[in-house]
Formats: structure tokens, C-alpha cells, sequence
């Protein structure tokens, strides 16, 4: 195991660090029902072979990922870990919650202090309401209190916006998603690039795309990484692409069975930065343009179309639909938008094609065509 020291953290931080949000449940469809026997046991696990950075958040497992983490650290193990968690800004509501949530997770995690503690998801918005309630303020007074021991941030929303945030504060580290598919989204690589430069440790979640990049490998894909000198997994390239960062800290992966959890723990044993050759990288970039070109509407998320006067959310309409095609997620993907869109009269049927959205479009898509095909595509019976 490689273990990164950042000149702002005490201890080096193992490379492979467990995210605790999709732990084994006993009930397929209930997530918030942990086994808890085999959750604390492949943390445990992970700690025993050389994991020492635990990744929980106050909302995981429907609230229960906390206190059984506080299980698994029992008997000595909580002393072996960097721990982090997060502040969740959608329940925040007044000055006063601040307190109230951190008391509360110290409780669930019975400990008496948190290491990493992280405002989760920040984006303009909820950015400015937090701020707009002092939670700097908090965050300093519980730092001098001993309740945590850094100030961090995870992020989603676009690069301005990280960079602002990141610009506002002297961050201890901050969370950003990347992974291949995803290195101009959200903060991206420039994001990434921009938190090194000045000094800021950064923790990679959704390194796998929540389990795309290992589940939807098709023959094409696995024909370009076969084209490699030295033959390795889908995953194994998706984590390679990332530890090749120097300024990469940590890298999340949310293991839900023991054998995932060896898995990474395999490829994470000879994990160092600027690992990857010129061809290794190519090949890393054909993969993603294979992905690229299933994609259906060339929408960007960025929220110029909404909102629509009929209620229809366009931006996530298309990504659904994009994931169904690039991802081989029609069967998934159908029932969220039955579900979620049809059923709550959010869908593409509602559109009365007064064109608003397509005046505003930066990127010139033709809205209400796509929607009319879209809703055609995820409204068919699966064959």
C-alpha cells in the first residue's frame, strides 16, 4: 500500500481509503438494513491490511452507516484510522443545527473526535447558504474545541464554482468525484490540478463511476485494453488512471463484498504516481470516446433550460438517457424514469414545445426533439 504525506496532515494517508456507502445490506432493496457482521468485518479487514482512511457521511445507509463505523472501530481500530465524515447542508436550517448534527455524529461514531470533517456536497447554492449561517465560524470553533481535526469540503457543481470555494477558505483538503468519464466534469482534472497548486490534499470519490466503469464493459472496450503491453482489468485502469496524480491523497472505493475489497486491496499494492506511459494514457482516452460516442444528447448540466414553466426536468432527462446507452443501464434507468419523472409529472410528455429552453441552450441541442425521442427510448418495454 502506497501512503501519501501532505505537508498540511500529520500521518501519511493510505492511497486506498473505504468509502462506507454501500456496505453489505441484508435486504436488496432496503439499504438501510447493514449486515453488520460482514460490514465491520471487511472494514476490519481493510484496517488489518494497511487501509488507514475510513470514509462515512451522516445520510449513508439511510443514516446507519455512522454507528455501525463506530462498531467496526471498537477495540483499538479507531486509533488506527484518519476518520471522516460530513456535514449534510440539505438539513442544515438554521445556525443551531450546526452543533446539534455534530454532536450527533460524534455520538453514532462514538468517538470524541473526527479527523476529516467535510461540509458534503457543496455547490453554489448550498455554498452560500452555509456561509450565509456562519458555518466557517463553526467549523474554526470546532477545530479549536477538538471535535475535528480538519476543515474540508466534498464538491458538485462546475469548475468556477470549485475554484471560488476553494479560493474562499485555507482548506485542509477537499473531495472531489473524478474518474475517467469524468475528467471535465464537475471540478475535473483542472480542479484537481488547481487544488494541488496550492497545496491542498484531494480525496477521489466515484473513482469507478458508481460501478460503471467495471459493469459496462463491452467487447469494444475490453479489445482496446487489450491492446496494452501488460494486461489488466477495466477497474485496474480506472484506478491506475487516478493514482497516477501526485496530487491524488486518497482514492474512495465503496466495496460491498469482501472480494472487492481483496480486489482493490491487489491492485492498490503497487500503486505509485506517474505510473502510466504515453500509450497507457491513449488507450485510457479511446476507452472514453468508445463511452463518448453511445452518448445520446450532448447536454452538459448546465441548468440554462431550467426552470421549464411546465416542470419538465430537462438536464436530468438527458442523463438519464445517456445512461442507459453508454452504460447498458436501459432496464434501470426505465424504471427511474417511470418512476421518478413520469409518475410526478416531471417527464418529457409535458413538454408543450414553447421553446424557451432552446433559446437559452449554449450548446444549440435541439430540446424538444431530444425530449420527444428520449421519452420514446425510456418508455420502452424492455425486449
Amino acid at each position: 500500500m502506497e501512503y501519501r504525506k501532505h505537508s498540511n496532515i500529520d500521518k501519511p494517508l493510505s492511497l486506498f481509503g473505504i468509502g462506507c456507502m454501500r456496505l453489505p445490506i441484508i435486504e436488496k432493496e432496503n439499504s438501510s438494513v447493514i449486515d453488520e457482521d460482514k460490514a465491520i468485518h471487511m472494514i476490519r479487514y481493510g484496517i488489518d491490511h494497511g487501509v488507514n482512511y475510513i470514509d462515512t457521511a451522516y445520510n449513508y445507509h439511510n443514516g446507519d452507516s455512522e454507528r455501525v463505523v463506530g462498531k467496526a472501530l471498537k477495540d483499538g481500530y479507531r486509533e488506527k484510522v484518519s476518520l471522516a465524515t460530513k456535514l449534510p447542508s440539505w438539513y442544515v436550517k438554521e445556525a443551531s443545527d450546526f452543533d446539534r448534527i455534530l454532536n450527533e455524529q460524534l455520538q453514532k461514531l462514538d468517538t470524541d473526535h473526527i479527523d476529516f470533517y467535510l461540509l458534503h456536497s457543496l455547490n453554489k447554492k448550498s455554498w452560500e447558504h452555509l456561509s450565509n449561517l456562519g458555518v466557517m465560524e463553526f467549523m474554526k470553533k470546532s477545530r479549536e474545541q477538538g471535535k475535528i481535526k480538519y476543515i474540508c469540503f466534498s464538491f458538485h457543481d462546475n469548475f468556477d464554482v470549485f475554484k471560488s470555494i476553494i479560493d474562499s477558505f485555507d482548506w485542509d483538503m477537499c473531495q472531489i468525484q473524478l474518474n475517467i468519464m469524468d475528467m471535465h466534469e464537475q471540478a475535473g482534472v483542472e480542479g484537481l490540478k488547481y487544488a494541488g497548486s496550492k497545496n491542498i490534499p484531494v480525496v477521489i470519490m466515484e473513482p469507478l463511476k458508481g460501478g460503471k466503469l467495471a459493469n459496462s464493459v463491452t467487447p469494444e472496450i475490453e479489445a482496446i485494453w487489450d491492446q496494452a503491453e501488460i494486461k489488466r482489468t477495466p477497474v485496474e485502469w480506472a484506478f491506475r488512471w487516478l493514482y497516477n496524480f501526485p496530487e491524488i491523497a486518497v482514492i474512495l472505493s465503496g466495496v460491498t463484498t469482501l472480494e472487492q475489497l481483496q480486489d482493490n486491496l491487489r491492485i492498490f499494492k503497487d500503486a505509485k504516481a506517474n505510473c502510466m506511459t504515453e500509450d497507457e494514457l491513449n488507450l485510457t482516452h479511446k476507452v472514453r470516446d468508445v463511452y463518448l460516442q453511445k452518448t445520446r444528447v450532448n447536454c452538459t448540466w448546465c441548468n440554462y433550460c431550467q426552470p421549464c414553466p411546465q416542470g419538465v426536468l430537462i438536464p436530468e432527462i438527458f442523463y438519464n438517457v445517456n445512461n442507459a446507452s453508454m452504460y447498458k443501464e436501459e432496464a434501470y434507468c426505465r424504471r427511474n424514469y417511470i418512476n421518478n419523472f413520469v409518475k410526478n409529472n416531471k417527464d418529457a410528455s409535458q413538454c408543450i414545445e414553447c421553446g424557451n429552453c432552446e433559446a437559452v441552450c449554449p450548446q444549440s441541442i435541439p430540446i424538444i426533439e431530444k425530449l420527444k425521442e428520449s421519452h420514446e427510448y425510456l418508455t420502452q418495454k424492455q425486449v
